[in-house]
């Protein structure tokens, strides 16, 4: 078996890491500076993560190619699974004529941009990452603002940048019953700590999304929505979290956020008109039309079917059955030949690589039967529904391959220990470090484009680092959940779901990741100040 080694370069730390961030260098130098399309920067990114991995680290090629193949089919399974699901059911939407129906609806209830961009990237979208996330919200809510008539750049861009305060509770609150079996930390008390953490920046995330747009000017007319909003959510979010658990916190919480901001409309309009630039300008607005009870509830049927399949594939009962046909795949070449070591680890550990192929209980088996039933209940013909399908698999192919690229190289940069030097370097900031360990988990998001990972990766070290220095291990296992939020909006597989959800164009690709990076470091220093907020000044109040 092969053994980590953190500090491979002589033993010195920081020159280790120099070496070990190349992949992450690379992938910010042609995202953001040299303006590649995202799949040449996941290819590039994987090059330099395989030669940082042979001869800074020493890895054995047969642990390398276990390694990327690994990460490579996790990206495609169970992530780009979910997509796929997503994208087809906005598909069939569209065909059959319901998507007009059903973004109309939304019109009706206002034609102001921000506020749609409340309703549906925010509100909408939080409830769809609360019932199934994995990219989910972020295919769904775009594909449908652009419909309304947001450019497909500026669709996507508003959907990442509201795909954050969500993304810790996100899939019936996996991503922190993740942490918990990886750290052994109690459920609930890490529950309590990232609704702590993740509640008072939800207070403010509407009101940042509709700046985004266009500036206090634009937030100055809708501040009665935008604020209503934002105390909907994060007070649910935080009293769901603290008193009952993770798994409903999303979904009650967008749930009254949502019908917050419906009865405040009601009563109450926008104070000024906004208008996009030219540049952000997509179709062009027409008068909504007026439809029956019956046409509105057949359109949102759809949605309403995945749903109910998301939850049920979630209940636990059904979950079990449908676990029980998962097929186990202890990974070729990897599994339990590579051994983590101190200090990421209390103890010397073979680092296991069992492939979970859970064809039936995975959430984008619930999305693709969600599909299936709303071509029925739509009735779609058989003929026409193949061809959907088949229009949805070219149109994915090169988001999904990116996807793989992305996950291929957070795998390799995990089993080669990349990843632990990156962790072993945060962890060096002694007493600054309740900050960094927010952007630890900000890293591990950015490299994975999933908070369920990046707390599978990051969780223990984040534990272990804490006990070594006299922290809350449960603040900071916490802060590397709700951190780690923040990096959802600039990760290569959420820009690559952006992309295809919207048909945006190659070039964008770069674009939007410099549009949505500075809001990414900017809010992940606010969870950081937030949790040095807890360790400092307050730790009675942290979990």
């Amino acid at each position: 078996m092969w053994q980590h080694n953190y500090a491979p370069l002589a033993g010195n730390l920081p020159l280790s890491t120099l070496v070990a961030a190349l992949p992450i260098f690379v992938l910010l130098f042609l995202l953001g500076v040299q303006r590649k399309p995202a799949w040449i920067a996941a290819i590039s990114g994987l090059v330099a993560a395989s030669v940082v991995a042979v001869f800074e680290y020493g890895m054995p090629v047969r642990n390398l190619v276990g390694a990327i193949t690994y990460g490579g089919a996790y990206g495609l399974f169970p992530i780009g699974w979910i997509v796929f699901g997503a994208i087809l059911m906005y598909r069939i939407t569209l065909e059959t004529g319901k998507f007009e129906i059903l973004k109309n609806s939304v019109g009706h209830l206002t034609s102001d941009r921000r506020v749609q961009a409340l309703l549906i990237a925010f509100a909408f979208g939080a409830f769809i990452e609360g019932a199934s996330g994995f990219g989910t919200p972020i295919a769904v809510a775009a594909a449908m603002l652009a419909g309304l008539g947001f450019s497909p750049f500026f669709a996507a861009g508003i959907c990442l940048v509201a795909n954050t305060a969500p993304v810790a509770f996100g899939s019936i609150g996996i991503p922190i019953i993740t942490l918990a079996g990886t750290t052994g930390l109690p459920l609930d008390r890490l529950s309590a700590g990232v609704g702590r953490i993740c509640a008072p920046v939800s207070l403010f995330v509407p009101a940042y999304l509709v700046m985004v747009m266009g500036g206090w000017k634009a937030l100055k007319g809708v501040l009665p929505a935008a604020a209503v909003c934002g105390v909907a959510f994060a007070a649910t979010q935080f009293a769901v979290s603290n008193f009952i658990g993770v798994q409903l916190t999303d979904i009650l919480a967008s749930l009254i956020a949502l019908a917050c901001l419906v009865m405040l409309l009601r009563v109450w309009k926008p104070a000024d008109t906004f208008s996009f630039p030219d540049e952000h300008r997509g179709a062009t607005q027409v008068t909504v039309p007026h439809y029956t009870a019956g046409e509105l509830a057949l359109a949102w049927s759809p949605y309403i079917l995945l749903v109910l399949f998301v939850l049920a594939w979630g209940y636990k009962p059904i979950q079990d059955q449908l676990n029980k046909v998962n097929i186990l795949i202890p990974w070729p070449w990897l599994h339990n030949e590579v051994v983590r070591v101190q200090p990421v680890v209390l103890k010397p550990t073979p680092y296991a690589a069992v492939f979970n192929l859970n064809y039936l209980s995975a959430a984008g088996t619930s999305c693709l039967f969600a599909g299936i039933t709303s071509a029925i209940l739509l009735r779609m013909s058989l003929k026409k529904f193949f061809e959907v399908l088949l229009h949805t698999l070219r149109q994915l192919a090169l988001a999904e391959f990116t996807m793989a690229c992305v996950l291929a190289i957070a795998f390799l940069m995990n089993y080669s220990g990349a990843t632990g030097t990156l962790g072993l370097a945060f962890a060096a900031t002694g007493a600054s470090f309740p900050f960094f360990s927010a952007l630890l988990g900000w890293l591990g998001v950015f490299l994975t484009g999933s908070d369920t990972s990046a707390n599978a990766l990051f969780g223990p070290l984040q534990v272990v680092t804490a006990t070594r220095l006299g922290m809350n291990p449960v603040l900071m296992a916490a802060a590397n959940s709700s951190g780690g939020v923040m990096g959802k909006m600039i990760s290569l597989a959420s820009i690559a779901v952006a992309s295809a959800a919207t048909s945006m164009k190659r070039e964008d690709e770069a674009r939007l990741f410099r549009f949505t990076f500075r809001h990414s470091i900017f809010l992940a220093s606010v969870i950081g100040v937030v949790v040095l907020f807890y360790a400092y000044v307050a730790p009675g109040l942290a979990p």
